[in-house]
């Protein structure tokens, strides 16, 4: 993929933010309600680890705020500037929006989070 190598890619995707080889999560689907939060302790590819310090992700919190405030804004766009709904409506598919898309929500947090403090190697990737 043309992206692999960036930040981008390993936020979008929840890639080991050093090698980009595997998932972070022990479930890809954000879906499975259970795992959506449970992370491999570190990549089987090249050994980093995902915690780097006990309770790390609290952080993400901060960045899942700011997230969910994006996601909840062009909710609003949407359904009230190009669907012209009522306020009450576009409020309604706000709350929908954050609820519906809460797991994916958190785990871009925790993508942006690690990614703020690790970088792609590329001397990690086998050739």
């Amino acid at each position: 993929m043309m992206l692999k190598g960036t930040k981008v890619y390993s936020i979008f995707t929840g890639a080991c933010p050093k090698c980009h080889q595997e998932s972070m999560y022990e479930n890809k689907n954000p879906y499975a309600l259970s795992d959506v939060l449970k992370i491999n302790d570190k990549c089987s590819h090249c050994n980093t680890r995902y915690r780097l310090e006990p309770s790390f992700f609290y952080g993400s919190m901060y960045v899942s705020y700011g997230v969910g405030i994006a996601f909840a804004v062009a909710a609003f766009v949407i359904s009230y500037s190009f669907l012209k709904s009522s306020l009450l409506t576009a409020f309604i598919v706000i709350v929908m929006t954050v609820i519906v898309c809460g797991p994916i929500i958190m785990r871009l947090s925790r993508n942006i989070w690690i990614n703020l403090f690790m970088s792609y190697d590329k001397s990690l990737v086998k050739k």
